[in-house]
């Protein structure tokens, strides 16, 4: 089939197929690279989204809280918590559409309000940190029934003795919390305790989508700069290999039917004008053979042989 093709199609499809086995095997090693790309950049951004929840919360115990401590003693107000305002903020940013699909989470073990109760999958994420005080981060994913989920935490620990005030016993806690939440749960907190998790996540798919569409960004550009290599080589191909040689060509058949006015033309010192040069010699050699062939007999050994009358030098008798 290839000894059909022209030159210039013989290497088009070489390079394409080079171009293929280029991309499949880029397109592996991407994979990964681009994936664990996107899990930083997502990475980066909830972190992003912590340090605002935690300068939230820091704003609601030292500025808020405050100014609300007298009415908490007849009416529970949430805006005094600092995880109620943390996850107020958050909801706002999710109406945003950079934001939307991200998730905030205080997982916490012993939660005044069980909305913020860690699940099973949480509560290994909390006594990791619990277990471990240098693990200050951790991330993966998790699969649930609505869909794979990745997530980042950090753990959440009672770095202020005002945290105490509501959580160390019912005795000392606001009476208009424990009309509200009751005495069972959020008591017996301690300094420093690691009590639950800042926990962010976003769908997996979000991870996947970021990543395919760098890795779609990155191939299409690889394969525009093939493609104009492609189409350069061809342009070079046939400028310095493909019009020669058809020259070549062309002018060999004019001397194999007789015409022997035209000439080969070397145009460059490469190989190619190496064989025009050849081919100078072999038409010049045609020519010299040519004009032997049509010389007379009589004329083969020059003036000084017998002639045709028969004389020769020697002197008669």
């Amino acid at each position: 089939m290839l000894k059909n093709l022209r030159l210039k199609q013989k290497v088009t499809i070489l390079l394409l197929v080079i171009l293929t086995f280029g991309l499949s095997l880029s397109g592996l090693a991407l994979s990964s690279v681009l994936r664990q790309n996107a899990k930083q950049e997502i990475t980066s951004t909830a972190l992003m989204l912590m340090e605002t929840m935690i300068a939230v919360r820091q704003y609601t115990s030292n500025q808020v809280n405050p100014e609300l401590v007298d009415q908490l003693e007849t009416e529970f107000l949430p805006q005094s918590v600092p995880g109620y305002s943390a996850r107020e903020v958050f909801e706002n940013l999710r109406q945003k559409q950079d934001y939307r699909e991200f998730f905030y989470k205080e997982a916490t073990l012993n939660p005044t309000n069980l909305r913020d109760k860690a699940d099973s999958f949480e509560t290994q994420i909390v006594n990791s940190f619990r277990g471990n005080k240098n693990l200050k981060e951790a991330s993966g994913f998790r699969s649930l029934p609505g869909g794979d989920i990745f997530y980042i935490a950090r753990p959440l620990a009672v770095s202020a003795p005002k945290c105490l005030e509501c959580h160390s016993t019912p005795e000392q806690a606001p009476k208009s919390m424990l009309d509200r939440y009751g005495t069972a749960n959020g008591f017996n907190w301690k300094l420093d305790e690691i009590v639950g998790a800042q926990i962010i996540s976003v769908p997996a798919s979000r991870v996947i989508q970021k990543a395919n569409q760098s890795s779609v960004l990155i191939v299409g550009l690889v394969s525009l700069v093939f493609v104009i290599v492609i189409v350069l080589v061809n342009i070079f191909l046939n400028r310095q290999v493909v019009l020669p040689l058809k020259r070549i060509t062309r002018v060999a058949e004019e001397v194999s039917t007789g015409h022997m006015e035209v000439e080969f033309d070397q145009l460059s010192n490469d190989e190619i004008g190496n064989l025009a040069k050849a081919f100078k010699r072999m038409k010049l050699s045609l020519e010299m053979a040519m004009k032997r062939l049509k010389r007379p007999p009589g004329n083969t050994h020059g003036t000084g042989g017998m002639g045709s009358t028969g004389s020769s030098d020697y002197p008669q008798r």
